[in-house]
């Protein structure tokens, strides 16, 4: 599938949390994850996650993470129909 510019559309989700330990991935709170947005290529994505994480840089606890959803859709890398 391609986006509106003709470029492969390459959905990213961007989210995170406070987590409950340093090391871990479990999150706190999941009614209070902050849910960033869908992003259209992996560079978008990483600009909302790396505008996030270094705005919770005083957190330790906080992380954000970047979800590849276009592999969830796609686990097979086959273009869609």
């Amino acid at each position: 599938m391609t986006g509106e510019d003709g470029k492969k559309q390459l959905l990213h989700l961007v989210f995170g949390g406070e987590l409950a330990t340093l090391g871990g991935s479990e999150f706190r709170d999941l009614d209070a994850l902050d849910i960033v947005g869908i992003y259209p290529d992996y560079q978008s994505a990483l600009n909302a996650w790396k505008s996030k994480a270094q705005a919770s840089v005083d957190n330790a606890h906080m992380r954000y993470f970047v979800v590849h959803l276009h592999r969830l859709l796609d686990p097979q890398g086959q273009a869609s129909a």
